[in-house]
């Protein structure tokens, strides 16, 4: 199992209209072959000390049954589109590739 935390810094008070361009492709990316979870998360004010809150982040976590999987989706076709619908409105993007520990 390989497990994606892709953060999406967007631009400012962009938040609303990158989550439609986002969930537009959620369905085409959950029929790809390998794909176990994909899913836009934002942060959650649970009031805890530790806790970092950015608001204008969408974190997507992802878990794909191989790396091979995650290799094509990134490729994909649908995934080329989705990047430049939404280009304009992202100021950054860091992953985090896990596996099983």
């Amino acid at each position: 199992m390989v497990h994606v935390i892709a953060s999406i810094q967007v631009k400012a008070g962009c938040v609303p209209q990158f989550l439609t361009l986002f969930k537009s492709n959620v369905p085409a990316v959950k029929a790809e072959a390998g794909c176990v979870e994909y899913q836009p998360t934002q942060d959650l004010d649970a009031g805890l000390t530790n806790q970092s809150l950015a608001s204008d982040t969408v974190v997507i976590v992802e878990k794909w049954a191989s790396l091979d999987a995650l290799r094509k989706h990134l490729a994909a076709p649908h995934m080329a589109t989705y990047r430049e619908k939404v280009k304009d409105l992202v100021s950054g993007v860091t992953l985090k590739i896990l596996q099983d520990a």
